[in-house]
């Protein structure tokens, strides 16, 4: 009997096109990729593939696939650079948000819906910014009309608007829907397991906060790049978590912004949720210049001017005593 060895020929061609796709996948391009830099990728990334078409309507479950989260961000971050087209679906000639996502999933042999409004209904639902993991969708709007790909550490893939290009940047509103489309990974024994980035239990200062501020922690960790447990450490260090609490110096609410501080960030010290953000962005801030927990709350204490002209912790008793309670505090220790 005669073999027909064409369609298996077709077959392993087809696999190694799936494994050099993957392969490219894991090399990470920056954020400022422009839509010439993209034009050298544009030929492996759409190598192909097609766009799956699924049925808008039921909410099917998560899609059973070996992709992982972090495989769905170093696709998607290979079409940075391409332009935003409303309407777009092919990255020769441009991308519109939902048309990314579709892609990217496409890619990863994922069907997802064409429009933002039925992919924010796919998967599973995510609690909170703070749960998300790299690979999620935020989907913004209601109803919903803008979607992005969620990388982590408080940031998307997205195709924003006319005149801009796929790119990386800042989540910067609440979500009104997160979506998890990928399965959650196990463990050898069969487990669901935690993914890169997902929230573990809460400990320290960030278990020893009331449930209430819990969230606002986590949450402000995730779109400014900062540690919850640092965050729920300054909050017991300055206030106890009392959300009223005022200073001798004027220092106010649950992470004692002084008022001035408190206007330049745009926020009201005595509302936790705005509070708390404006200490996560100055905490983000000031370990970006000095590169450390330490000079961060040394920072916060005594202002970076301190901490510049002393090149490290200013040698204010109060400013030393208050960097080691905050860093016990974030450590599980302290009274």
């Amino acid at each position: 009997m005669s073999l027909d060895l064409s369609g298996l020929a077709a077959v392993q061609s087809r696999m190694l096109s799936i494994q050099d796709r993957f392969a490219a996948a894991s090399v990470s391009v920056p954020a400022s990729a422009s839509a010439d830099t993209f034009a050298s990728r544009l030929a492996a990334a759409t190598a192909d593939t097609s766009a799956g078409t699924a049925v808008a309507g039921a909410d099917p479950a998560p899609a059973t696939t070996a992709a992982t989260g972090d495989q769905v961000v170093a696709d998607a971050r290979r079409y940075l650079g391409v332009p935003y087209v409303w309407g777009g679906t092919d990255p020769q000639h441009g991308l519109d948000c939902s048309g990314l996502v579709q892609r990217v999933y496409a890619d990863l042999g994922v069907d997802l819906p064409r429009v933002a409004a039925d992919q924010a209904r796919q998967g599973a639902p995510v609690a909170s910014l703070a749960q998300a993991r790299p690979g999620d969708l935020l989907a913004f709007g209601d109803p919903v009309d803008h979607i992005g790909i969620y990388a982590g550490n408080g940031q998307m893939v997205v195709a924003p608007k006319t005149g801009d290009v796929v790119k990386v940047e800042a989540v910067y509103r609440t979500p009104t829907a997160i979506r998890r489309i990928l399965p959650d990974p196990l463990s050898p024994s069969g487990v669901p397991s935690l993914a890169a980035g997902a929230a573990g239990p809460a400990t320290g200062a960030l278990a020893a906060a009331p449930a209430a501020y819990r969230d606002l922690f986590t949450a402000a960790a995730a779109r400014n790049g900062v540690p919850a447990s640092l965050l729920a450490s300054v909050a017991r260090a300055e206030s106890g978590f009392n959300p009223s609490a005022v200073s001798p110096a004027g220092a106010l609410g649950l992470m004692q912004l002084m008022p001035g501080t408190a206007r330049s960030l745009g926020v009201n010290p005595l509302d936790p949720a705005q509070a708390v953000d404006g200490a996560a962005r100055l905490l983000a801030r000031d370990l970006r210049t000095f590169g450390s927990n330490e000079l961060a709350l040394a920072a916060y204490n005594a202002g970076p001017e301190a901490v510049r002209r002393y090149g490290g912790v200013p040698p204010y008793a109060e400013t030393r005593a208050y960097v080691q309670r905050v860093l016990a505090y974030q450590n599980g220790g302290g009274a």
